[in-house]
């Protein structure tokens, strides 16, 4: 596997585009979950991040071992991954004790919302990255179409104390971003073991909250729910976070939270096709304008880093 240093921004960029994508899943998988099942969201979050540490941890050991990196990344291993691993811990802990406050509208609005903004601006206080022109009008246009497709439907109850947490949530994933870029800037960074110690101390992190809550679940289909836990701690969880990790240090921090805002437009696809939710105006213009802001940086991304590589040869 390619150190990140190595990884151009173009398949930086479509990582993201896949993991966005695959963490809209979960939402669907979750809710099938909590039909087979008595578990909780926060003993299903120590699953997904513990079963999904096994599953990187074998890959890992079953990859063809790299020769290490030249350039010596800032920090240890062990303090990397505990960083990111505490930041996910409260950006999932936190995002979900908001929707048991306020409900999964205002939360997911006020989480995936304040992301963007407050990465853009820790982005440019801590790495100098711009977001121009272009870049504005897609985290606005993005953000515009998260309201219209999360809230458009009505029936939002905003709590205070629930909009705190959420906020909280969000400083919780902007510190994970960051962080990812920070480190990935210099290249050599082994994103693989950041990866499966981060989730390892997610894991510890959840576990006594999870044990409160119930870690074992009731369930009358068993088979069902192993083959669904098997799916989100694979699908959505290793994978997917795999890919954001190693896109997130090659991409700016801004256009990550963008792109990652693809999760509730895959959410809000699956729950139409799967779960028999009914299709709305609100829907479609909400995912027609986050797909748009998506696109837009995107593409301006990838411009930006073929710039310098042509710039050269015009010469």
């Amino acid at each position: 596997m390619r150190t990140p240093a190595a990884l151009p921004v173009g398949r930086g960029l479509f990582y993201l585009i896949v993991a966005g994508a695959a963490w809209g899943t979960a939402g669907a998988a979750a809710s099938l979950v909590y039909r087979t099942s008595d578990m909780g969201p926060v003993a299903l979050s120590f699953w997904r991040c513990a079963i999904g540490s096994v599953l990187l941890l074998a890959v890992r050991l079953l990859r063809p071992r790299t020769r290490p990196a030249a350039s010596a990344p800032r920090g240890s291993g062990l303090r990397r991954a505990t960083a990111v691993g505490a930041g996910l811990a409260v950006f999932q802990t936190a995002y979900f004790a908001a929707v048991e406050v306020t409900g999964l509208a205002v939360a997911t609005v006020v989480t995936l919302g304040a992301g963007p903004v407050l990465i853009a601006l820790g982005a440019r206080l801590t790495m100098g990255e711009r977001l121009g022109r272009t870049g504005l009008t897609a985290v606005a246009g993005a953000l515009a179409g998260l309201g219209v497709l999360v809230l458009g439907n009505g029936g939002a109850t905003v709590r205070p104390w629930g909009v705190l947490l959420a906020l909280m949530s969000a400083a919780g994933y902007c510190a994970m971003t960051l962080l990812t870029r920070w480190w990935g800037r210099d290249g050599g960074t082994d994103q693989s073991g950041t990866t499966i110690g981060a989730f390892a101390v997610t894991s510890l992190c959840l576990l006594p909250f999870a044990l409160l809550e119930g870690l074992v679940p009731h369930t009358g289909d068993p088979v069902r729910l192993l083959w669904l836990l098997a799916y989100i701690a694979s699908v959505p969880t290793a994978l997917a976070y795999a890919l954001y990790f190693a896109g997130a240090a090659v991409v700016r921090s801004a256009t990550v939270s963008v792109i990652m805002l693809l999760e509730p437009v895959g959410a809000a696809v699956l729950a139409i096709a799967l779960l028999g939710e009914r299709l709305t105006a609100a829907t479609l213009v909400g995912t027609a304008l986050m797909l748009g802001s998506v696109a837009g940086l995107a593409l301006a991304e990838a411009r930006e880093a073929r710039a310098p590589a042509e710039e050269p040869a015009l010469a």
